[in-house]
């Protein structure tokens, strides 16, 4: 009986592995013809595929929540006076706990609710019916099998529950699809983009969005501010204290201030570092990567096929040959 050495087993096995691999690159070798059609035929696809995605155009804004120190006069005279007036059944209330402006309005533009009251109706043909840009003319083509344009009537074929106009519901989900919106934890700025074929439109909406965010903010906190006055004056009046009378009074003026505030302020929601403007340049599709991508694909798939083809298929015919 002879006893092998270890070197001979190292020499043995580094001789197996070169076989392995020279058997490795003739298949290979062997199957380049099919390699190259899967290839070329992977990378055909990419290109027509990367050509008819429409070029996508994002507008973006960079907002500065506006500085809230000035306010929560109301909950600050609460807590100072709030034992002296419990003292004549008065509850006067006050916040702390609520959320910041900034982070209601993010909130706000994401609802939808927000979206059925401000912007379906206004955006909804942009949004759902869009064939195509006309970069030359600068003018969105609406496809004629979605919407007629002379009638104004919507023509899609739709199967319940969807009908042939978009619900809010419907258009809302697509809306979330193209808005992004995000807030920078370290500085508190928040960023709102919008994308769409139309560089124009997509400006316009992020300019819609902050617009109508502040009208509604602007129009509740003005609703509630009055409502509070109406509710104050009332419980002054049911009161004889002087000292509560005062109390009253500071309280009437801070919602007073809200009330005034409210409505000369522009920028009451957010203060606009730097607006949305139409951009120039898409930002996607990337033609360059998704036919790189496709092509190194192709390649892929071509080498599997003929590593499966020898090893799985070829091997099975030749065992079947020498049984």
């Amino acid at each position: 009986m002879t006893i092998k050495s270890p070197e001979t087993f190292q020499n043995t096995e580094a001789f197996e592995d070169e076989i392995d691999l020279r058997e490795l690159f003739t298949v290979l070798w062997n199957g380049k013809l099919v390699i190259t059609l899967i290839t070329g035929f992977a990378a055909v696809c990419a290109v027509l595929y990367a050509l008819s995605l429409p070029n996508i155009y994002e507008s973006k804004a960079l907002l500065a929540p506006k500085d809230e120190s000035g306010a929560g006069g109301l909950a600050g005279l609460a807590r100072q006076y709030g034992g002296l007036a419990s003292l004549a059944g008065i509850n006067i209330g006050g916040g702390g706990g609520e959320s910041s402006k900034s982070m209601m309005a993010q909130q706000k533009i994401q609802s939808l609710d927000f979206f059925t009251r401000h912007l379906y109706e206004k955006i909804v043909l942009d949004l759902m019916a869009v064939d195509h840009w006309d970069a030359a003319s600068g003018a969105l083509v609406i496809d004629p099998n979605v919407f007629d344009i002379k009638s104004q009537a919507w023509l899609r074929e739709a199967s319940y529950p969807r009908q042939a106009k978009p619900s809010a519901q419907e258009a809302h989900k697509a809306f979330l699809g193209v808005l992004s919106l995000s807030e920078d934890k370290k500085t508190s700025l928040v960023t709102i983009a919008i994308k769409h074929q139309s560089p124009v439109v997509a400006q316009a909406w992020v300019s819609l969005i902050i617009e109508a965010v502040t009208e509604e903010l602007r129009g509740s906190d003005v609703e509630e501010a009055q409502g509070s006055i109406a509710f104050l004056e009332q419980q002054r009046a049911q009161t004889s204290l002087v000292s509560l009378d005062e109390v009253f009074a500071q309280l009437i003026e801070e919602q007073t201030k809200t009330i005034m505030l409210a409505n000369v302020s522009k920028d009451y929601v957010f203060n606009v570092i730097d607006p949305a403007v139409v951009p120039e340049l898409k930002s996607e599709p990337e033609r360059a990567l998704i036919c790189i991508l496709g092509t190194l694909l192709g390649g892929m798939l071509g080498v599997l096929l003929v590593l499966v083809r020898h090893y799985a298929f070829g091997k099975a015919v030749s065992g079947d040959h020498g049984s």
